[in-house]
């Protein structure tokens, strides 16, 4: 049997699948011709589910704020999901828990009034940018901000504090900001019209811009920029039309809005801050004239913050005569300053807290779970903070180190991301002794993290406020971008232990940052590395895709089957076969139980084109629902950076009841074209964390660019039992796997963990 280089023997076609033939996997022909990947909906305020988040950004290329599946800033929501509250929606308490978050960064703001103190050596421009900063912080220029800050993306933080066990009750979350007035909405859209702007941003700008929005944007048209999904060009435009012969390209207002646009697309690829000379080239190539005096101008108004990071945070200071120590400048937006600031003090908290009057639960532990559960018992009985990493069957570790705790009577807790992961944690739990489903006395062991967060799942809180727990357990890790993870590690108690467990080959997190990848390598606290692999051809192939190398495996039972194809048009038919017919008939895995998984949303082989061809195919329909009907896969995504997958039931005055993973879910007629997509194919962004029986990755010929090691290892990775690939790249595939890393992210999280951590305190 032929087969192709780093994929093992496998048949070639979708029949394949059922034993008729078999053909040189190798064989597949070139790119298709697909169309370019097309823009995504508008909505959401960071990269949320599109594969082009983890993919970084250039602040030279002609466009910073695109995805690798042709997604625009404006990229609809996408990530991980949970369960809300019985009595409070999950909008509506995160909502509130913004409101309480934003609160306490005001305190922390008057705490900080000291001048940036991690570098003093600068001299010239860079001196110049930290002045105007000093003088904001002293009060000597006031700011004159004539920009309404747009507020920050929802996060799964606590919208209050319910009793404790067994009885958790929330306390009802403040009242909910209300919309827009009408009034508000009609004036900014006579004012978009004015200047040939689309009337439908009128919603969006009066909701980012708030009231006497018309007014800003007659004083200031470039404000459009705080709306999602406008570029500068269509500011640029807007601006024309209602300055005429004023607009001008050197004007500071749009030196100011493009400085910040720029950092908002930085957070859109994942990065946390911009270094100087990054942003500086970036604000040039957008036609801005002076881009030095742009971020200073921006610096001044508090639209954004400058730091200086020494290099060497451990060299000694330098002499009178000597050169002061070399520092890289960085400038970024203040919410993501303060959440990396934050999450930096509280692991810093966590690593130097923990208790030693209290071992011997923690020792009673540890010698009760066995093999790799044993060493990670162990390495949690002496410090705050631990990070274990594995595969899938890796799980199995936390699992039982979860019923260990509990059994020595510590409040334990396991946190994931989705249901489905709630689900799949649950059982090894239940294996390991904690009750058929993952429960010891009625009392939940695992729970979704944003459930946690909010107080609908969960032990409840202290009388501190704390999360009331002694060990956390956070289950793939990776997908915890900056801001989510400062507020899990600022809700536990001084003593607590956390467990930060992943797999540190998949995708990073959708959202800024890349928090777990950062804590591997600051070698902060004690890391436990699982031996258990993942079983069968399945697990080789991608345990040896994790290592760079795409082999050749043995796949006998058809666990892995490589289908060719041409190009975009044959991908879809291919795929619609393997999912509706072959898979079900030749391993038995229903199309219920099938996820597609493709590079992007756009283009003829995209999550649009597939999801189409899919619905026709296994649930055709008018679609009466605003384009969905009873029976419908639907992948909802409740805030930016969060999906869930699920079923549509019906829809009433309500809006659109959904049923995901079990759980009943309500959307609201607004927010459905925003919210709620067709689920059957998923971009590896989606998928990340989730499992299937069977999974069919497509990959058509303009996928080639956006392919690198961690989305295959990533998307290969989301089959439990079999593994279809609809190949169309040709050598792209090995070439990815042995060569293209993810790109790197700034951030300064492995700096601030530098200068806060006692080099003592890792392992």
């Amino acid at each position: 049997m032929s087969t192709e280089p780093g994929l093992g023997a496998t048949p070639g076609a979708d029949e394949a699948v059922e034993g008729d033939e078999s053909t040189t996997a190798g064989r597949a022909t070139g790119a298709g011709g697909a169309a370019a990947a097309d823009g995504a909906r508008t909505s959401g305020s960071r990269a949320d589910g599109t594969d082009g988040a983890d993919s970084g950004l250039d602040p030279t290329g002609e466009e910073p704020g695109a995805t690798a599946d042709g997604a625009t800033a404006g990229a609809a929501p996408d990530g991980d999901a949970a369960e809300g509250a019985a009595k409070q929606s999950e909008a509506e308490a995160e909502l509130a828990a913004q409101r309480i978050e934003r609160e306490r960064i005001e305190r922390r703001k008057a705490e900080k009034r000291a001048p940036i103190s991690s570098g003093t050596g600068l001299s010239g421009k860079a001196a110049d940018l930290l002045a105007a900063v000093r003088a904001v912080e002293g009060g000597g220029r006031p700011a004159a901000t004539v920009f309404t800050a747009p507020e920050p993306a929802a996060r799964p933080v606590p919208a209050a504090e319910p009793v404790h066990r067994p009885q958790p009750t929330p306390v009802a979350a403040p009242a909910v900001p209300a919309a827009p007035a009408m009034e508000t909405i009609a004036a900014a859209r006579a004012v978009l019209a004015e200047g040939g702007a689309p009337e439908s941003l009128a919603p969006q700008a009066a909701a980012v811009l708030g009231e006497g929005a018309d007014t800003l944007l007659r004083e200031d048209p470039w404000q459009l920029l705080r709306v999602t999904g406008v570029r500068p060009d269509q500011a640029d435009g807007f601006a024309r039309a209602l300055l005429g012969a004023e607009c001008a390209p050197d004007d500071e207002r749009r030196g100011r809005a493009v400085t910040g646009w720029l950092l908002e697309q930085a957070a859109l690829a994942g990065h946390t801050a911009l270094e100087m000379p990054a942003l500086v080239a970036a604000l040039a190539q957008r036609a801005v004239p002076a881009p030095e005096s742009a971020v200073q101008d921006a610096l001044a108004e508090g639209d954004a913050l400058v730091f200086q990071d020494l290099l060497d945070p451990g060299a000694p200071e330098p002499e009178d005569d000597e050169e002061e120590r070399p520092v890289r400048v960085l400038v970024g937006l203040e919410r993501y300053a303060l959440a990396e600031e934050s999450l930096a003090d509280g692991l810093a908290r966590l690593v130097s807290s923990p208790s030693k009057d209290s071992s011997e639960p923690w020792e009673a532990a540890a010698a009760a779970a066995s093999g790799g559960a044993a060493e990670l018992a162990a390495a949690v009985a002496g410090h705050g903070l631990v990070l274990h990493t594995g595969g899938e069957a890796a799980r199995a570790e936390p699992a039982a180190l979860l019923a260990a705790a509990r059994g020595a009577g510590l409040r334990a807790f396991a946190a994931v991301h989705t249901p489905d992961a709630r689900r799949r944690l649950a059982a090894p739990s239940a294996d390991a002794g904690t009750g058929t489903d993952g429960t010891e006395d009625g009392a939940p062991a695992v729970g979704t993290l944003a459930g946690l967060l909010s107080g609908a799942e969960g032990p409840g809180r202290d009388a501190e406020g704390a999360l009331a727990l002694d060990l956390l357990i956070v289950l793939d890790a990776p997908q915890l971008d900056v801001e989510g993870a400062a507020m899990l590690v600022e809700a536990l108690p001084d003593g607590a232990r956390l467990v930060l467990s992943g797999d540190p080959s998949v995708l990073w997190s959708a959202g800024p940052g890349r928090v777990f990848a950062d804590l591997l390598a600051a070698r902060v606290c004690p890391q436990v590395a699982s031996r258990r692999p993942d079983p069968g051809p399945l697990g080789e192939l991608v345990s040896g895709i994790g290592a760079g190398e795409l082999g050749q495996v043995e796949a006998p039972g058809k666990e892995i089957v490589i289908v060719p194809v041409r190009d975009a048009g044959e991908a879809v038919h291919r795929t619609v076969q393997l999912v509706a017919d072959s898979v079900p008939r030749a391993i038995g895995v229903p199309a219920e139980q099938t996820v597609v998984i493709t590079p992007g949303h756009g283009g003829a082989a995209g999550t649009r084109a597939l999801n189409s061809a899919l619905k026709e195919r296994l649930n055709p329909g008018p679609g009466r629902f605003g384009g969905f009907d009873p029976g419908d896969r639907i992948a909802y995504s409740p805030a930016p950076g969060r999906t869930v997958t699920g079923v549509v039931v019906n829809a009433d005055a309500d809006g659109l009841h959904l049923s995901c993973s079990g759980t009943p879910v309500v959307v609201p007629k607004d927010r459905v074209e925003q919210a709620v997509r067709h689920g059957w194919a998923l971009t590896a962004h989606q998928a990340v964390g989730g499992r299937w029986p069977a999974a069919v990755v497509v990959l058509p010929g303009d996928a080639a660019q956006s392919l690198s090691r961690p989305w295959v290892y990533t998307a290969f990775g989301r089959a439990d039992r079999h593994l279809s690939v609809v190949h169309g790249v040709e050598q792209a595939l090995p070439k990815a796997v042995a060569e293209s890393l993810p790109k790197p992210r700034t951030t300064r999280l492995p700096f601030l963990l530098r200068t806060q951590v006692p080099p003592t305190a890792g392992v």
